[in-house]
């Protein structure tokens, strides 16, 4: 069952993506591969292990890749800047912000010249200008539209010229709602924290919300690689994996960032990735990614229920443990507390920080 060989059922016969076939590395079987950044290439501004090598790799190889980022604090040159300093080489063409986006989908819905209340980084103020809309700071220059994204100097006063011009009627746009971004010392509060914030205070969500899950940012990847097949690569079930999902992509959820084990096994059908690996050894390494789910029971493992509880028996790979886990999980609702009958799964689910 480790890689993504496997009788479950196909991906067409769920309503799914269909999944790559058996054999061989998985990123075989795609066109062009589509990475989130934070938590998958790395944390704030420091490479992920590994991720410079995997991505160098993929240019190696003369693959296509992408990079697709809810971050709208930097714009895409900015960005691939970052990356060609870590080591790797990436282009300005190559990475999708949500800024731009924004800026993209402001472009088309007003005059040019309008003026827009930003609550967020320069970098959105610059996507902006870019397209020639003019960022405002207060609520007083009647913006025609408010945009709010990502900003580390967000404050009070920020927040409220914001709800002021969205009273008055101005439209809210959020580059993204993630609740939190990762970083070295632990998640941290994201732009859908801010985002919450006017959520109370005006008693109702954005208009216009742009980035991940919206699946805006991987159908526009999804259309470079022209007829050739896509495969995202996120850390977050709940943007990267479930915005997969809407644009009918693959996806692959690597453990290096914020969502873990534990969410995987409690994640709603709209939110469950086509493989899961440790990080992006899975792209090349079939003993180093699954497809999920697996089966309840085969030659190594077997999930059973104890009430709300899954029990797990046994011994071989965690990958596989984890896909058998994720059988019974989604099929039944049971988890993701788990309980291990056997050392190789107290170990196992030691490895996934499900062990407590």
């Amino acid at each position: 069952m480790t890689g993504y060989a496997g009788d479950t059922a196909s991906g067409a016969d769920r309503g799914e993506p269909d999944r790559a076939g058996a054999g061989g590395r998985l990123v075989d079987a795609y066109s062009l591969v589509v990475f989130d950044l934070d938590g998958v290439i790395y944390l704030i501004d420091r490479p992920i292990p590994g991720a410079v090598e995997a991505v160098g790799r993929l240019h190696a190889e003369g693959r296509a890749v992408a990079y697709a980022t809810n971050n709208a604090s930097r714009r895409s040159s900015e960005v691939a800047d970052l990356l060609t300093g870590m080591g790797v080489a990436a282009r300005p063409a190559e990475v999708l912000t949500s800024a731009a986006a924004t800026a993209e989908l402001l472009r088309d819905r007003l005059p040019e010249g309008a003026p827009v209340l930003v609550v967020g980084a320069e970098a959105l103020r610059a996507e902006l200008r870019a397209v020639g809309l003019r960022p405002v700071s207060t609520a007083d220059e009647e913006p025609a539209a408010v945009a709010q994204g990502y900003g580390p100097q967000v404050g009070w006063s920020d927040l409220a010229e914001a709800s002021l011009a969205v009273r008055a009627g101005a439209p809210w746009y959020a580059t993204n709602t993630d609740r939190t971004l990762p970083s070295p010392r632990g998640p941290l509060p994201g732009n859908g924290s801010l985002v919450a914030v006017l959520r109370t205070a005006l008693g109702r969500d954005p208009d216009v919300v742009v980035g991940k899950p919206e699946p805006a940012l991987f159908t526009t990847a999804a259309r470079r690689a022209g007829t050739g097949r896509t495969l995202v690569v996120g850390d977050r079930l709940d943007t990267d994996i479930e915005g997969a999902r809407r644009a009918g992509l693959d996806s692959l959820l690597v453990l290096t960032g914020v969502s873990d084990a534990a969410e995987l096994l409690a994640a709603p059908e709209e939110r469950r990735p086509a493989y899961v690996s440790f990080d992006l050894a899975g792209l090349f390494d079939p003993a180093a990614v699954v497809a999920v789910p697996g089966r309840a029971a085969d030659d190594g493992w077997s999930v059973t229920e104890a009430g709300a509880d899954l029990v797990l028996d046994g011994a071989g790979p965690p990958l596989e443990a984890l896909a058998a886990l994720c059988a019974v999980a989604w099929s039944t609702g049971a988890g993701p507390r788990v309980r291990a009958q056997s050392t190789a799964a107290e170990e196992a689910l030691a490895a996934f920080g499900l062990d407590d």
